[in-house]
C-alpha cells in the first residue's frame, strides 16, 4: 500500500484539497485498496479546525466532499509512516524536512514536481481557490499517473 501525506502550512486549504482530490481520483480509478492518503500542516495555528469554507466550496463545486476533516500537524513519526510526503510550496518542504529531522530516504517533494515544477498557488493570500484547485488537480493527476505507471512496471 502506498501511503501519501499532503502537507501545507495550515492544513485547511491546499493540503486537504490535495488529500480529497487524490482520494477521489484513486476511487475513480478503482485503486482505493492500494493507497492511504492523508494531509497535515507544518504549523500549529489551525490544529483542530475544519477545511476553510472557500476551499470546501471549491471541492464541492467539483463533487468532492471533505466532511469531518480537521487540521493536524505533521510529526516526525509521519516520515516513517508515509512513503511520500508532498508539500505544496518550497517553504512547506523546508519545514517538513525540519520536522522530519531530514529527508534521508528522499520521500519529501513538491506536488508540482511531477508535472513541470512550481508551487501550488496559496489561496489564503490570493483568495483564488480556483487557481489552487487547478494546481492541485493537475499535480494529483500527474502524481497518480506516475505512481500507477511505477506499479505497472513492478508487475
Amino acid at each position: 500500500m502506498m501511503k501519501i501525506l499532503f502537507v501545507c502550512h495550515g492544513n485547511i486549504c491546499r493540503s486537504p484539497m490535495a488529500e480529497f482530490v487524490m482520494k477521489d481520483l484513486v476511487r475513480r480509478a478503482g485503486a482505493e485498496a492500494r493507497y492511504r492518503i492523508e494531509s497535515a500542516a507544518t504549523s500549529t495555528e489551525e490544529i483542530g479546525n475544519p477545511v476553510y469554507p472557500p476551499a470546501r466550496r471549491e471541492l464541492k463545486r467539483h463533487g468532492i466532499d471533505c466532511a469531518g476533516k480537521t487540521a493536524r500537524q505533521m510529526t516526525r513519526g509521519d516520515y516513517a509512516a508515509f512513503d511520500l510526503l508532498i508539500g505544496m510550496d518550497r517553504a512547506n518542504v523546508r519545514n517538513m524536512i525540519r520536522i522530519a529531522g531530514g529527508d534521508p530516504d528522499g520521500k519529501i517533494r513538491l506536488l508540482l514536481d511531477c508535472c513541470g515544477g512550481g508551487e501550488v498557488a496559496d489561496p489564503w493570500y490570493t483568495d483564488d481557490f480556483g487557481a489552487a484547485w487547478r494546481d492541485v488537480d493537475r499535480g494529483c493527476r500527474a502524481l497518480l499517473a506516475e505512481l500507477e505507471a511505477e506499479e505497472h512496471d513492478r508487475h
